[in-house]
């Protein structure tokens, strides 16, 4: 059965109507669209359980249907708000928008925002259910794959899944409870957390199981390798995929916000990462933007993991500047942002020595980056200029959506896709999970943080594949000649410090900066303070004054490296324990 047909099995299951306990102590079941949970002794007699199982598109569609339980950064809220807006890369210009229960002080266990807790338990029992059913399901072997065969695929993206979601749930809340069963709504489901190295070390053991499963290595592997994925079925896990989400979590492990609780050193990490490097499978798509505008390139040759792709323009139309079309503007980059893109010799604009900053021109000689991220005054945009100086048509206070920093995001952006007429054109896009720039530079930061400058030469080698991208070629960086352009102190910390920037701009809007600062421990220096945006104006002669203004007061507590439980989870289950300040 093709993964990008709607799968909910309702065209197949229309007699079903009872379910069994959607997940841990009795989350709610969301919508039949999306998802649905079987259980053969709870039916109502028109069709058991055992003859799901016995199906071969039946059983296959409990699999396929936990793909949707993935979450997407695109609109965590329903109405375009991003991740990026809970930290300092940007604002909301929504008008109370939820997305600033993160930054106002207000986030609790009654105010909750992006809580995924029961999408990702409910996922997690899906896969449960097959898991346990897999062995005895009656699956009708494809692509010349024999039944062993097929199940060890089916198998490998269940355990993905798994390690997945409960990745997800780590991320956010810590030490959760384990789903690794389908637990009975006749058990005491009054459950505790599991410590947090028992997450990470169920998280990593279910990576290596869909490793060692027939799981195609990538995505688009040549079509004479039987394991390769079809078109039809772009979106499904694969072993890089479990590759990068292993190096994901123990980069995450052993960084100050975990490690004292994981045990997991730098070198781990570093190593995981490697992995990946080493099987020589994945690469740096030449043109940036094409990474995450995928037409005809879906699931090109950058990318790890991405969800289903679909055709859209909702992300254009939440984020585009508010004089195209009607677009809401939603994620306004912050001037914090807009400062980390150095100049094209390679230096921070912050460099005393850096002759190529202008305060007054401040978007000339940047890094490519920085229009292939961010609407700015100027830059061109669907073969319109962006205006967002004062009483320019996408300039402050324009209307009640207008930017809120004198930016608007670019990132992701088609220029293909149109909202609003008559006749709309969409374009197909997933949300990207994971890509191989983040390995690069996962590598780079846990190679340095375990052998220091012993391993510079690496270290930088890593990070400069990124930054010699065609279309960004910014400078090296380099440890010699202190007046050359790239120049980094030979220093574990100066190095640091240049791969935490690289990792602030090249993974900009991914979600990446909002879980960076916290594993880094450094919320209360990035995310406890003032974001400020540009003003600019331009008088009766033409001359343009560029002016940073404060924008918003943020708010960051020791409680808030981690998110809250739900009132309504722990009301549920009580032996959860609240998160630590909440």
């Amino acid at each position: 059965m093709n993964y990008n047909q709607k799968i909910s099995l309702e065209k197949y299951m229309k007699s079903f109507s009872k379910l069994l306990l959607v997940a841990l102590l009795g989350l709610s079941y969301s919508s039949c669209k999306k998802s649905f949970l079987l259980d053969g002794s709870v039916t109502d007699g028109a069709i058991t359980g055992e003859q799901v199982w016995a199906n071969d598109a039946y059983a296959r569609g409990v699999l396929n249907n936990a793909y949707f339980n993935i979450p997407e950064g695109f609109s965590i809220d329903g109405n375009g708000g991003m991740l990026a807006s809970g930290s300092d890369e940007a604002v909301n210009s929504g008008v109370n928008a939820t997305i600033s229960i993160f930054n106002n002080g207000t986030w609790g266990p009654v105010r909750t925002v992006d809580d995924e807790y029961s999408n990702l338990y409910e996922g997690l029992r899906k896969v449960n259910l097959f898991l346990t059913n897999l062995a005895d399901a009656q699956i009708i072997p494809t692509d010349g794959l024999t039944v062993a065969e097929d199940k060890s695929r089916l198998e490998g993206q269940a355990y993905f899944l798994r390690a997945l979601f409960h990745f997800e749930l780590v991320k956010r809340y810590g030490a959760v409870t384990l789903a690794t069963r389908v637990f009975s709504k006749d058990e005491n489901l009054n459950l505790p957390k599991n410590t947090y190295k028992e997450c990470l070390d169920q998280i990593v053991a279910d990576c290596d199981k869909a490793i060692a499963s027939n799981i195609p290595v990538f995505t688009r592997e040549t079509t004479a390798n039987k394991f390769a994925w079809r078109t039809g079925d772009y979106g499904r896990a694969t072993k890089t995929a479990a590759m990068g989400l292993k190096s994901r979590m123990l980069l995450y492990a052993a960084s100050p916000q975990f490690a004292t609780q994981s045990g997991v050193t730098w070198q781990q990490a570093a190593n995981a990462a490697k992995d990946i490097i080493d099987l020589n499978v994945h690469s740096l798509r030449s043109n940036y933007t094409n990474v995450f505008n995928f037409g005809a390139d879906s699931y090109n040759v950058e990318v790890l993991f991405a969800t289903r792709a679909q055709n859209r323009n909702d992300i254009e139309q939440q984020q585009a500047p508010i004089s195209f079309d009607g677009a809401t503007g939603r994620t306004n980059p912050t001037q914090e942002l807009v400062d980390a893109f150095e100049t094209t010799n390679g230096k921070l604009i912050t460099d005393p020595s850096n002759t190529s900053y202008s305060e007054t021109n401040p978007y000339a000689n940047r890094d490519p980056r920085l229009a292939l991220t961010v609407n700015y005054n100027g830059r061109v945009f669907k073969g319109k200029a962006v205006q967002t100086y004062v009483g320019g048509a996408d300039g402050l206070n324009r209307n009640i959506n207008a930017t809120k920093t004198g930016y608007y995001m670019r990132k992701f952006l088609s220029e293909a896709a149109t909202w609003n007429q008559q006749s709309n054109t969409l374009a197909r896009r997933p949300w990207v999970v994971q890509r191989y720039a983040e390995i690069l530079l996962n590598y780079a930061e846990a190679l340095n943080e375990a052998q220091g400058i012993t391993a510079v030469t690496e270290v930088l080698r890593v990070v400069n594949l990124i930054r010699a991208r065609s279309g960004v070629a910014m400078p090296a960086l380099q440890t010699s000649n202190p007046s050359g352009n790239g120049y980094v102190a030979l220093t574990k910390e100066a190095i640091r410090e240049r791969i935490h920037n690289e990792r602030r701009v090249e993974l900009c809007f991914e979600g990446h900066r909002f879980y960076d600062v916290r594993r880094w421990k450094e919320g209360e220096i990035y995310f406890n303070k003032p974001v400020t945006g540009m003003r600019i104006t331009i008088d009766g002669s033409g001359a343009t004054t560029y002016t940073r203004f404060e924008v918003e007061n943020r708010v960051f507590q020791a409680k808030n490296y981690l998110y809250p439980f739900s009132q309504n989870t722990i009301n549920r289950q009580p032996a959860l324990i609240q998160n630590t300040g909440y």
